[in-house]
């Protein structure tokens, strides 16, 4: 018996011819990053030689790296190991913040850090996005500021054009899209805030901590009190 053929339509099949996005069409040339190739390509070598790789522990090397490249740093900055920095000449960080170990400052546009900041693990601060509603996907920037004594948890991100008020904390995993007010508590997609009247808001975690865990419906409120509660 010869083997029968399915001629039913799969799902490739129904699939348009075309699709909307025109990704060959991409230009960014409109965009300034900022400096020259030349100075871009040194700066690629050595991020990842000294940021990227992880070999060099010492934060005093790779502040003076940052600042020969045009960063503006404070004093008393600690960067761990694989942090990713795009174009240090967009960066500025405080006097005492900390920059942990994976997080990568994704600084298209300016991104400001404060003094006394602590932005842990692996958190992302993305300033680029494109415009979906346009075939050619242009590209949008829009800068981040973090405001003093703001604590980014781990595996958090901040979108461009946010600012992050000071003493606020932001939960790890969280997603910012929209300025977070001082002195205020935020998790899961930015929408969920609660804020405090004490400029010590970190005094307050394992209260706000204790109260979001005894009335939390649902596994994203569990999680923030554990981020909460969390060192």
């Amino acid at each position: 018996m010869k083997p029968t053929q399915n001629t039913a339509a799969g799902p490739s099949d129904s699939k348009p011819s075309g699709t909307f996005l025109q990704l060959s069409r991409y230009d960014n040339n409109g965009y300034s990053p900022g400096r020259g190739i030349l100075v871009r390509a040194a700066w690629y070598v050595l991020s990842l030689a000294m940021f990227e790789s992880g070999w060099c522990p010492l934060s005093r090397l790779k502040v003076a790296i940052l600042r020969l490249f045009g960063a503006r740093m404070g004093t008393g900055v600690v960067i761990k190991p694989h942090v990713r920095i795009k174009y240090p000449w967009l960066l500025e960080i405080g006097d005492h913040a900390w920059i942990g170990q994976e997080a990568w400052i994704d600084n298209l546009a300016p991104v400001r850090i404060g003094s006394n900041v602590c932005v842990s693990q692996r958190v992302y601060l993305c300033t680029g996005s494109h415009d979906h509603r346009k075939r050619t996907f242009d590209l949008i920037t829009a800068p981040i500021t973090i405001d003093d004594g703001v604590w980014l948890a781990a595996g958090s991100i901040v979108l461009g054009g946010v600012r992050i008020g000071a003493n606020s904390v932001v939960c790890a995993g969280a997603v910012i899209r929209k300025d977070v007010p001082v002195d205020t508590i935020t998790w899961g997609s930015g929408s969920r805030q609660r804020e405090t009247s004490e400029h010590d808001v970190h005094a307050k975690v394992p209260a706000i901590a204790e109260s979001i865990r005894s009335t939390a419906d649902s596994p994203d409120q569990a999680g923030a009190s554990q981020a909460l509660s969390g060192q």
